[in-house]
């Protein structure tokens, strides 16, 4: 059998599919999800695995070697759920980038005001472009703002992608319907103060258990969701720092994307501020590289 090895050259992908193939996979069954770590010094050996009944398996191995270039590489192995046979390997920067900004773009489908019209990314890294061109096939009558705390970055990507490049961050928040913070930050850069009546905002950056983007009155103002509950309230600073120090509590964390894909309540009012924890996991891999391993199959026949 000829295992394809699949890299960005080799698809053309579409966001409104691949959000569309998240909604889908988040109407079945949840996922059994595993994570392993290895270490050598500052050397790490992250592997992901997931399990969906119907979907198969896969599991995700990337190295991030910190002084080296690249700092990250990795691949993707997909699984056949019947007869457990490999059926590809996957660039993992190709999983990630789609993976990532398909989460967030589900948590504002399922939660922002239709009716949004601006989009403020905090951040100017890869994460950030991708999320400037999927916001736009969701939503594509948005304005976007970018503001990076190195300003000569932001105006960078604010060219590269027909946004705005702002600095005064605080002012930047009071404009926007939705905001999306992609960063590295270990300590708050979103202020709760800054929130108004009827935002969204899309949490992407922390995903260690020291690491959060928004500051506690971000949270006790908002209607919460997670992208999963078993993959990030236990794992990731973003809501185990408030739940441990008692800002918020477990049950302020109304549900994950399995909760309103099949029904539960997300915004109930226009004047509601809702608030999505992007974590990322295994499960999210394997949905997207399903839907890369069909679209390099049907663009190959």
């Amino acid at each position: 059998m000829n295992i394809p090895y699949i890299t960005a050259k080799d698809v053309a992908l579409d966001w409104q599919k691949m959000v569309a193939a998240l909604l889908a996979g988040h109407k079945g069954v949840r996922p059994q999800v595993s994570d392993q770590f290895l270490h050598r010094g500052e050397d790490v050996l992250l592997s992901r695995a997931a399990w969906i009944d119907g979907l198969g398996v896969a599991v995700k191995s990337v190295t991030v070697f910190p002084k080296k270039t690249p700092s990250v590489q990795g691949a993707m192995l997909i699984f056949d759920d019947e007869s457990g046979a490999v059926e590809a390997v996957i660039d993992s920067a190709l999983v990630t980038r789609w993976k990532t900004v398909a989460d967030s773009l589900l948590g504002a489908q399922l939660l922002a005001r239709q009716d949004s019209e601006r989009l403020l990314i905090i951040g100017a890294g890869t994460v950030a472009e991708g999320l400037a061109m999927g916001y736009l096939a969701v939503f594509p009558d948005l304005k976007i703002e970018i503001w990076n705390r190195s300003a000569g970055s932001a105006e960078i990507l604010a060219s590269k992608v027909g946004a705005t490049a702002v600095t005064d961050l605080r002012e930047a928040v009071l404009r926007a319907d939705i905001i999306s913070t992609a960063t590295m930050a270990k300590t708050p850069v979103l202020m709760g103060e800054w929130l108004r009546a009827g935002q969204h905002v899309d949490l992407i950056g922390a995903f260690t258990a020291e690491m959060r983007e928004a500051d506690d009155l971000a949270l006790q103002r908002s209607r919460i969701f997670v992208d999963n509950v078993a993959t990030t309230i236990e794992h990731i600073g973003e809501m185990m720092i408030p739940l441990a120090s008692g800002a918020i509590e477990r049950g302020d964390i109304r549900g994950d994307l399995y909760d309103l894909a099949q029904g539960a309540e997300g915004r109930v009012d226009p004047s509601d501020i809702t608030l999505f924890k992007n974590g990322g996991g295994a499960h999210l891999d394997l949905m997207v590289g399903r839907v890369i391993l069909a679209t390099y199959h049907a663009q190959s026949a």
